[in-house]
């Protein structure tokens, strides 16, 4: 017993070392890089994407370049609150108060309460909140977990196929190993045509972190309770809590995190700048004084 625990630890500290030397040859590969992509760029963030790649250095290498270039145009830690608010206003997608078992971020997203057509702003909002759920994980934790309910979802409600595509494409280019898996609760059959559709667009690894969990069906109920404590869980998804979306508290945690958000990114903004009202309107700046020159 003690030779096989003890061979057994020796592999994993092998494992371990060979990780780390794939991580420190990614580094050096990247060669210098800016101040925002050193800080995005930590040993977890490299680690992320030579997982996606199957540990290719090289594959990792170029996944991490278009990020890098995504991130240096789109400036997702630059979204703030007041931008996305009125795409927030139903809780179509929101971060939910309490954490799955293993202490992991939550996103609950209820499609059947779109509220939008704006394909830009429904991707916008998304990245905002993925963002934000990440700013919000645990030490230690790099993924998060997603309740999707399907209350009211339909046809005339449902996103369109390129929006779908759009969020698939910047989820799993420029947020890998981000997701830890997604619950998607009562699915009408409707559903089935729409998902061989967004299906076609996703990674195998993705589709084995889906599953569809139906209250008739004990076994995916089961699943989901193993993930997540039922006293916690709201009720639409079968759980004992209850759901409420306060647009306006929602709104005023999200300015708050927003300071977080500039703060974390060194990004030189007043509150007043970043949001300061509940409805998620933007507060114009205080005025210069008119002895001074302007900024």
């Amino acid at each position: 017993m003690f030779r096989r625990k003890h061979s057994q630890n020796h592999q994993e500290n092998g494992l371990a070392e060979q990780e780390a030397k794939q991580v420190s040859e990614l580094r050096a590969a990247l060669g210098p890089l800016s101040d925002r992509s050193v800080k995005y760029c930590t040993d977890a963030c490299l680690r992320r994407y030579l997982i996606a790649r199957n540990w290719n250095v090289d594959k990792a290498k170029k996944m991490l370049e278009e990020t890098l270039k995504w991130r240096a145009t789109y400036k997702p830690e630059e979204i703030r609150w007041h931008e996305v608010a009125h795409e927030g206003e139903t809780g179509k997608v929101s971060r939910a108060d309490f954490h799955d078992r293993s202490g992991r971020t939550v996103l609950i997203m209820r499609p059947g309460m779109q509220n939008t057509t704006c394909a830009e702003d429904n991707v916008r909002h998304l990245v905002y909140l993925i963002e934000n759920g990440i700013l919000n994980l645990g030490e230690g934790q790099e993924q998060m977990s997603w309740l999707i309910d399907f209350t009211g979802w339909g046809l005339s409600v449902k996103v369109p196929i390129k929006t779908a595509r759009e969020c698939i494409n910047i989820l799993q280019n420029h947020y890998p190993e981000r997701l830890a898996v997604a619950f998607l609760y009562n699915p009408p059959r409707i559903f089935e045509a729409f998902w061989k559709v967004v299906k076609f667009f996703l990674d195998p690894i993705t589709i084995q972190k889906v599953k569809f969990v139906y209250p008739k069906k004990e076994n995916s109920f089961e699943l989901m309770k193993s993930f997540f404590d039922v006293d916690n869980l709201p009720n639409e998804f079968g759980g004992k809590a209850t759901l409420t979306y306060d647009h306006e508290e929602f709104s005023r945690l999200m300015a708050q995190d927003d300071v977080k958000t500039a703060k974390f990114w060194g990004l030189d903004e007043k509150p007043s700048h970043i949001a300061n009202s509940h409805s998620g309107a933007q507060v114009a700046p205080e005025p210069t004084p008119l002895a001074l020159p302007a900024s």
